[in-house]
Protein backbone atom coordinates (compact mmCIF):
# COMPACT_ATOMS: atom_id res chain seq x y z
CA UNK A 1 0.00 0.00 0.00
CA UNK A 2 1.18 3.44 -0.69
CA UNK A 3 1.57 5.88 2.03
CA UNK A 4 -1.35 7.86 2.87
CA UNK A 5 -0.77 11.75 3.21
CA UNK A 6 -3.91 13.42 4.88
CA UNK A 7 -3.39 17.21 3.73
CA UNK A 8 -5.38 20.09 5.74
CA UNK A 9 -5.69 22.99 2.96
CA UNK A 10 -5.06 26.28 4.83
CA UNK A 11 -7.05 28.75 4.63
CA UNK A 12 -8.76 29.16 1.18
CA UNK A 13 -8.36 33.00 0.68
CA UNK A 14 -4.28 32.50 0.42
CA UNK A 15 -1.88 29.95 -1.82
CA UNK A 16 -2.35 27.05 -0.03
CA UNK A 17 -4.73 25.21 -2.33
CA UNK A 18 -2.66 26.40 -5.18
CA UNK A 19 0.82 25.14 -3.82
CA UNK A 20 -1.06 21.84 -2.71
CA UNK A 21 -2.28 21.42 -6.72
CA UNK A 22 1.21 22.50 -8.09
CA UNK A 23 3.12 20.04 -5.91
CA UNK A 24 1.00 17.20 -7.19
CA UNK A 25 1.04 17.91 -10.91
CA UNK A 26 4.15 16.42 -10.42
CA UNK A 27 3.94 12.69 -11.35
CA UNK A 28 6.38 11.78 -9.57
CA UNK A 29 5.18 12.87 -6.48
CA UNK A 30 2.01 12.15 -6.80
CA UNK A 31 3.28 8.26 -7.63
CA UNK A 32 5.18 8.65 -4.15
CA UNK A 33 2.18 8.69 -2.09
CA UNK A 34 -1.43 8.72 -2.08
CA UNK A 35 -2.89 12.39 -1.25
CA UNK A 36 -5.78 13.15 0.71
CA UNK A 37 -7.33 16.92 0.91
CA UNK A 38 -9.74 17.62 3.36
CA UNK A 39 -12.10 20.09 2.10
CA UNK A 40 -14.66 19.99 -0.67
CA UNK A 41 -14.03 18.29 -3.56
CA UNK A 42 -16.10 21.05 -5.48
CA UNK A 43 -13.74 23.98 -4.27
CA UNK A 44 -10.76 21.62 -5.12
CA UNK A 45 -11.61 21.07 -8.76
CA UNK A 46 -12.53 25.09 -8.93
CA UNK A 47 -9.28 25.94 -8.00
CA UNK A 48 -7.50 23.45 -10.19
CA UNK A 49 -9.32 25.20 -12.84
CA UNK A 50 -8.74 28.61 -11.82
CA UNK A 51 -4.92 27.54 -12.15
CA UNK A 52 -5.36 25.32 -15.30
CA UNK A 53 -4.12 22.48 -13.66
CA UNK A 54 -5.04 19.35 -15.27
CA UNK A 55 -5.21 16.91 -12.26
CA UNK A 56 -6.84 13.61 -10.90
CA UNK A 57 -9.59 14.31 -8.52
CA UNK A 58 -12.17 12.04 -7.52
CA UNK A 59 -14.27 12.54 -3.72
CA UNK A 60 -13.12 9.67 -1.64
CA UNK A 61 -15.44 6.62 -1.22
CA UNK A 62 -14.30 4.39 0.90
CA UNK A 63 -10.16 3.47 0.41
CA UNK A 64 -8.74 5.93 -0.86
CA UNK A 65 -6.92 5.32 -4.69
CA UNK A 66 -3.63 5.94 -5.58
CA UNK A 67 -2.43 8.45 -8.59
CA UNK A 68 -5.28 10.30 -7.84
CA UNK A 69 -5.71 13.41 -5.33
CA UNK A 70 -8.61 11.92 -2.92
CA UNK A 71 -11.14 14.49 -1.26
CA UNK A 72 -13.10 14.18 1.93
CA UNK A 73 -16.08 16.75 1.96
CA UNK A 74 -15.17 18.46 5.42
CA UNK A 75 -17.42 21.68 4.49
CA UNK A 76 -20.84 21.56 3.78
CA UNK A 77 -20.24 22.95 0.69
CA UNK A 78 -17.84 24.48 -1.77
CA UNK A 79 -15.95 28.00 -0.98
CA UNK A 80 -15.77 30.24 -3.30
CA UNK A 81 -12.15 31.87 -2.81
CA UNK A 82 -12.14 36.13 -1.88
CA UNK A 83 -8.12 35.93 -2.50
CA UNK A 84 -6.03 37.88 -0.05
CA UNK A 85 -9.28 38.47 2.42
CA UNK A 86 -8.87 37.78 6.23
CA UNK A 87 -12.50 36.33 6.21
CA UNK A 88 -13.67 34.52 8.93
CA UNK A 89 -15.69 32.28 7.23
CA UNK A 90 -12.31 31.35 5.19
CA UNK A 91 -10.58 30.95 8.92
CA UNK A 92 -13.88 28.49 9.84
CA UNK A 93 -13.05 26.58 6.47
CA UNK A 94 -9.48 26.32 7.43
CA UNK A 95 -10.03 25.07 11.07
CA UNK A 96 -12.84 21.95 9.64
CA UNK A 97 -10.36 21.07 7.47
CA UNK A 98 -7.62 20.94 10.35
CA UNK A 99 -9.94 18.93 12.35
CA UNK A 100 -10.47 16.28 9.86
CA UNK A 101 -7.51 15.60 8.89
CA UNK A 102 -6.04 15.60 12.78
CA UNK A 103 -9.22 13.16 13.33
CA UNK A 104 -7.89 10.90 10.20
CA UNK A 105 -4.19 11.24 11.69
CA UNK A 106 -5.38 9.86 15.40
CA UNK A 107 -7.70 7.15 13.48
CA UNK A 108 -4.67 5.70 11.54
CA UNK A 109 -6.50 6.68 8.16
CA UNK A 110 -3.27 8.56 7.09
CA UNK A 111 0.11 8.08 7.96
CA UNK A 112 1.25 11.55 8.14
CA UNK A 113 -0.26 15.40 7.66
CA UNK A 114 0.53 18.03 5.95
CA UNK A 115 -1.15 21.38 6.64
CA UNK A 116 -1.09 24.57 3.95
CA UNK A 117 -0.72 27.94 5.62
CA UNK A 118 -3.65 29.20 8.29
CA UNK A 119 -4.17 32.95 8.74
CA UNK A 120 -4.18 33.18 12.74
CA UNK A 121 -6.33 36.44 12.77
CA UNK A 122 -8.88 34.30 10.43
CA UNK A 123 -9.09 31.24 12.42
CA UNK A 124 -9.33 33.00 15.66
CA UNK A 125 -13.13 31.80 17.74
CA UNK A 126 -14.56 30.81 20.96
CA UNK A 127 -14.51 27.10 19.95
CA UNK A 128 -10.86 27.51 18.40
CA UNK A 129 -8.31 29.78 19.72
CA UNK A 130 -4.97 28.99 19.15
CA UNK A 131 -1.60 30.93 17.80
CA UNK A 132 -1.12 28.34 15.57
CA UNK A 133 -0.87 24.35 14.41
CA UNK A 134 1.80 23.37 16.58
CA UNK A 135 -0.14 24.65 19.65
CA UNK A 136 -3.42 22.81 18.55
CA UNK A 137 -1.28 19.56 17.98
CA UNK A 138 0.36 19.23 20.93
CA UNK A 139 -3.19 19.44 22.63
CA UNK A 140 -4.64 16.65 20.01
CA UNK A 141 -1.77 14.62 20.20
CA UNK A 142 -0.60 15.19 23.94
CA UNK A 143 2.81 15.49 23.43
CA UNK A 144 5.87 18.14 24.06
CA UNK A 145 5.45 19.82 20.33
CA UNK A 146 8.57 21.16 18.96
CA UNK A 147 8.77 23.78 16.39
CA UNK A 148 11.75 22.15 13.87
CA UNK A 149 12.34 24.11 10.90
CA UNK A 150 14.58 21.98 8.67
CA UNK A 151 16.28 22.15 5.34
CA UNK A 152 19.33 19.80 3.82
CA UNK A 153 21.55 22.26 5.37
CA UNK A 154 20.32 23.79 8.39
CA UNK A 155 18.05 22.71 11.43
CA UNK A 156 16.67 25.08 13.74
CA UNK A 157 14.13 24.42 16.69
CA UNK A 158 12.94 26.70 19.20
CA UNK A 159 12.77 26.98 22.70
CA UNK A 160 9.59 29.41 22.51
CA UNK A 161 7.60 29.71 19.44
CA UNK A 162 4.79 32.25 19.16
CA UNK A 163 5.64 34.07 22.31
CA UNK A 164 4.83 37.67 22.85
CA UNK A 165 8.62 39.42 22.95
CA UNK A 166 7.85 41.18 26.12
CA UNK A 167 7.22 37.24 27.58
CA UNK A 168 10.28 35.49 26.37
CA UNK A 169 12.36 35.67 29.51
CA UNK A 170 10.27 34.35 32.05
CA UNK A 171 9.78 31.22 29.69
CA UNK A 172 13.68 30.96 29.30
CA UNK A 173 13.59 28.44 32.52
CA UNK A 174 16.37 25.48 32.96
CA UNK A 175 13.80 22.29 32.60
CA UNK A 176 12.23 23.99 29.16
CA UNK A 177 15.37 24.22 27.15
CA UNK A 178 16.47 20.46 29.08
CA UNK A 179 13.50 19.38 27.44
CA UNK A 180 13.80 21.26 24.41
CA UNK A 181 16.96 19.77 24.13
CA UNK A 182 16.31 16.14 24.78
CA UNK A 183 13.30 16.75 22.30
CA UNK A 184 15.85 17.68 19.33
CA UNK A 185 18.28 15.31 19.74
CA UNK A 186 15.54 12.27 19.89
CA UNK A 187 14.27 13.67 16.40
CA UNK A 188 17.56 14.11 15.31
CA UNK A 189 18.26 10.27 16.19
CA UNK A 190 14.20 9.16 14.97
CA UNK A 191 13.65 11.19 12.57
CA UNK A 192 16.65 12.34 10.42
CA UNK A 193 19.24 9.36 11.06
CA UNK A 194 21.78 11.20 13.06
CA UNK A 195 23.11 8.61 15.85
CA UNK A 196 25.18 11.18 17.67
CA UNK A 197 24.16 14.38 16.93
CA UNK A 198 25.81 17.80 17.81
CA UNK A 199 23.37 20.26 18.92
CA UNK A 200 24.43 23.80 19.51
CA UNK A 201 22.26 26.13 21.76
CA UNK A 202 21.91 30.31 21.12
CA UNK A 203 21.83 32.44 24.41
CA UNK A 204 18.93 34.62 24.54
CA UNK A 205 20.82 38.42 24.73
CA UNK A 206 22.73 40.07 22.54
CA UNK A 207 26.25 38.67 22.53
CA UNK A 208 25.20 36.01 24.65
CA UNK A 209 25.48 38.11 27.69
CA UNK A 210 28.31 39.37 27.26
CA UNK A 211 29.46 37.91 30.77
CA UNK A 212 26.45 39.72 32.36
CA UNK A 213 26.86 43.08 31.18
CA UNK A 214 23.62 42.56 28.70
CA UNK A 215 21.46 40.18 31.05
CA UNK A 216 22.63 37.12 33.06
CA UNK A 217 19.98 34.50 31.47
CA UNK A 218 23.58 33.03 30.15
CA UNK A 219 25.13 32.96 33.82
CA UNK A 220 22.30 32.06 35.71
CA UNK A 221 20.64 29.68 33.56
CA UNK A 222 21.81 28.72 30.44
CA UNK A 223 25.69 28.21 31.02
CA UNK A 224 25.12 25.80 34.51
CA UNK A 225 22.49 23.68 32.37
CA UNK A 226 24.83 23.18 29.48
CA UNK A 227 27.44 22.64 31.65
CA UNK A 228 25.87 19.83 33.62
CA UNK A 229 23.84 18.40 30.78
CA UNK A 230 24.12 14.62 29.89
CA UNK A 231 22.21 12.93 26.59
CA UNK A 232 22.96 9.51 26.04
CA UNK A 233 25.40 9.90 22.15
CA UNK A 234 24.60 13.59 22.01
CA UNK A 235 26.91 16.69 22.19
CA UNK A 236 25.60 20.18 23.10
CA UNK A 237 27.78 23.16 23.07
CA UNK A 238 26.98 27.07 23.54
CA UNK A 239 25.71 29.56 24.56
CA UNK A 240 26.51 31.36 21.60
CA UNK A 241 25.87 34.73 20.62
CA UNK A 242 22.97 34.55 17.59
CA UNK A 243 24.38 37.06 15.34
CA UNK A 244 28.34 36.04 15.24
CA UNK A 245 27.13 32.47 15.06
CA UNK A 246 25.18 32.49 11.98
CA UNK A 247 27.29 35.23 10.36
CA UNK A 248 30.77 33.23 11.16
CA UNK A 249 28.77 29.91 9.14
CA UNK A 250 29.37 28.45 12.65
CA UNK A 251 26.30 26.36 11.88
CA UNK A 252 27.57 24.56 9.47
CA UNK A 253 29.18 22.74 12.09
CA UNK A 254 26.41 21.72 13.79
CA UNK A 255 23.29 18.85 13.63
CA UNK A 256 20.85 21.47 14.90
CA UNK A 257 20.83 24.98 16.71
CA UNK A 258 18.12 25.74 19.55
CA UNK A 259 17.19 29.12 19.59
CA UNK A 260 15.77 30.69 22.37
CA UNK A 261 12.64 32.44 20.44
CA UNK A 262 10.81 32.98 17.31
CA UNK A 263 12.60 35.34 15.54
CA UNK A 264 16.53 34.37 16.40
CA UNK A 265 15.83 31.07 15.01
CA UNK A 266 13.57 31.77 11.97
CA UNK A 267 14.71 35.13 10.77
CA UNK A 268 18.60 33.32 9.76
CA UNK A 269 16.53 29.89 8.51
CA UNK A 270 14.10 31.68 6.12
CA UNK A 271 17.15 34.02 5.17
CA UNK A 272 19.16 31.23 4.28
CA UNK A 273 16.50 28.30 3.13
CA UNK A 274 13.39 30.23 2.50
CA UNK A 275 11.51 28.75 0.00
CA UNK A 276 13.31 25.30 0.46
CA UNK A 277 12.68 24.59 4.70
CA UNK A 278 9.99 22.58 5.82
CA UNK A 279 8.73 22.82 9.61
CA UNK A 280 8.42 20.00 11.17
CA UNK A 281 6.36 19.27 14.44
CA UNK A 282 8.61 17.18 16.33
CA UNK A 283 8.15 15.83 19.76
CA UNK A 284 4.71 14.18 18.85
CA UNK A 285 3.72 10.72 18.19
CA UNK A 286 2.29 11.19 14.88
CA UNK A 287 4.73 12.98 11.98
CA UNK A 288 3.56 16.61 10.56
CA UNK A 289 5.16 19.27 8.41
CA UNK A 290 4.23 22.22 6.45
CA UNK A 291 5.83 24.84 4.16
CA UNK A 292 8.11 27.23 5.63
CA UNK A 293 5.44 30.27 4.23
CA UNK A 294 2.02 31.65 5.04
CA UNK A 295 -0.52 32.37 3.35
CA UNK A 296 0.76 34.84 0.92
CA UNK A 297 -2.46 36.61 0.35
CA UNK A 298 -0.80 39.66 -1.83
CA UNK A 299 -0.29 36.60 -4.06
CA UNK A 300 -3.43 34.32 -3.74
CA UNK A 301 -4.93 33.58 -6.75
CA UNK A 302 -2.46 35.23 -9.22
CA UNK A 303 -0.94 31.48 -10.02
CA UNK A 304 2.50 33.19 -8.83
CA UNK A 305 2.74 30.77 -5.67
CA UNK A 306 5.74 28.69 -5.95
CA UNK A 307 4.80 24.90 -4.78
CA UNK A 308 8.40 24.09 -3.59
CA UNK A 309 8.21 24.41 -0.03
CA UNK A 310 5.19 22.36 0.00
CA UNK A 311 6.74 19.49 -1.92
CA UNK A 312 9.87 19.53 0.32
CA UNK A 313 7.09 19.65 3.54
CA UNK A 314 5.51 16.17 1.47
CA UNK A 315 8.77 14.64 0.85
CA UNK A 316 9.93 15.57 4.70
CA UNK A 317 6.40 13.48 5.85
CA UNK A 318 7.41 10.57 3.75
CA UNK A 319 10.64 10.42 4.80
CA UNK A 320 10.24 10.42 8.55
CA UNK A 321 7.56 7.64 8.76
CA UNK A 322 9.52 5.36 6.59
CA UNK A 323 12.69 6.26 9.16
CA UNK A 324 9.98 5.71 12.40
CA UNK A 325 8.39 2.35 10.91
Amino acid sequence: MSMTIGISIGDPNGIGSEVVLKTFSDAKLLAACTPIIYAHVDFVVQQANHFNLQLPIERLHGQPKHGVLNVVDCWSESFQPQYGTVDAKAGACAVKSLQAASKALQQGTIDALVTAPIHKAAIQSEAFNFPGHTDFLAQEFDGQALMFLVHADLRVALVTDHVPVKDIAKHITADRIESKLKAVAHSLQQDFGIPNPHIAVLGLNPHAGDQGVIGKEEINTLSPLLQSIDIDKVEVNGPFSADAFFGSKSYKNYDAILAMYHDQGLIPFKTLSFGQGVNFTAGLSVVRTSPDHGTAFAIAGKGEADPESFAQAVQAAIEIVERRT
